[in-house]
């Protein structure tokens, strides 16, 4: 779910458009602070707009207080470099919404490619002091399937095969003993590790476990599971991700699991809608920047900083926390019904199995 790069290389090109300065000072400047929001604390617009331009910080001092414009080829290198589009650079009052992301290659590098990117957004977030992400919950969050290697690599198979259709895995049953290497072991320790270094608020419902229970019953009545016995794993590494959460939700800290909540350990707040399935929004609050992230092609996201968008985003998110039933570090009782409920569709489909 990573950005990906938009530049305004071709809008020039295809425009015929000569270097020339910007129209007015005050978009320059207002642009720059924007550059400067997206920027973790610990890096200096300055510094890098230098090292970007090859120029003084003198001179890139001039330019972000709009003593000196900056020209098309100066537009384009900063627009690379940010990942920042052609309306936002010029601060364009319309009702376009941009949006930036990636789309399946559908080749056999596109699940590293779309591991790495998850990876990255996690690191972007935390690299920020401020920091918050909120989950409208459809599916169960993929960082929580990574906490199990077993259900882990069972999702790994699926989305390759069924989502990616990989050529190699025609024809392959899943097996508990394959396909997990050590770079995925590694990626899935790692992401959830940054995820829980993030507060979060998540609104479920009820259904939010389905298409992971759903994805573990088809393929063990197509014969593509190895063995009845490799199902039921499936399923016991589910019931330990519901007790995890459960434990999770009553301390309302995030920890890895098998483990205890720390003085360290961050917010978790975990709400239960019973009239709303979500969508798995996701949208990531950084110092005084918000970044939500739609999915699309079951597995992909685009992203969008548009400030409008964002503030609606927010305040529809806000308004269905308010009629949601909070169940985390309070609402005991809410709670336990909720996860039994949880704990019942997994232990059906266990006693289901011959």
């Amino acid at each position: 779910m990573l950005f990906s790069k938009l530049t305004v290389l071709s809008f020039i090109q295809n425009n015929n458009f000569k270097t020339q300065p910007m129209v007015s000072s005050d978009i320059q400047v207002q642009f720059f602070q924007y550059l400067k929001s997206l920027l973790p604390p610990y890096k200096s617009l300055v510094d890098e707009i230098s090292d970007l331009l090859d120029i003084s910080n003198d001179s890139a001092y001039r330019r972000i207080r709009g003593e000196k414009f900056i020209d098309l080829d100066e537009i384009k290198k900063i627009s690379q470099y940010f990942n920042v589009s052609l309306d936002q650079l010029f601060n364009l009052q319309t009702d376009a919404i941009v949006f930036q992301g990636k789309l399946n290659k559908y080749d056999n590098l596109s699940f590293d490619a779309w591991l790495d990117d998850m990876q990255a957004q996690l690191e972007m977030v935390n690299s920020h002091k401020n920091k918050h992400i909120y989950f409208l919950v459809k599916d169960m969050p993929p960082f929580y399937h990574f906490y199990q290697e077993e259900l882990a690599n069972f999702k790994f198979f699926f989305w390759k095969k069924s989502i990616l259709h990989y050529d190699n895995l025609k024809g392959i049953k899943f097996s508990l003993e394959e396909g997990f290497t050590q770079k995925y072991k590694e990626a899935c320790s790692k992401i959830t590790r940054l995820y829980n270094k993030i507060p979060s608020t998540e609104i479920w419902n009820v259904e939010g476990i389905n298409t992971t229970l759903r994805q573990i019953d088809l393929y063990t009545e197509m014969g593509i599971i190895q063995s009845v016995d490799v199902s039921k794993k499936l399923y016991q590494c589910m019931l330990e991700i519901v007790d995890h959460l459960e434990k999770m939700a009553e301390k309302g800290k995030k920890f890895g699991i098998n483990q205890e909540p720390s003085e360290d350990s961050l917010e978790f707040r975990m709400f239960v809608n019973e009239f709303i399935i979500g969508d798995n929004t996701f949208m990531a609050e950084v110092d005084s920047v918000r970044i939500t992230y739609l999915n699309h092609s079951v597995l992909y996201f685009l992203g969008s900083r548009d400030p409008k968008f964002n503030d609606s985003m927010f305040v529809s998110l806000e308004n269905l926390v308010k009629k949601s039933t909070m169940i985390s570090s309070i609402g005991e009782k809410e709670r336990n019904q909720f996860f039994n409920k949880l704990r019942k569709k997994i232990l059906l489909r266990m006693e289901a199995l011959v």
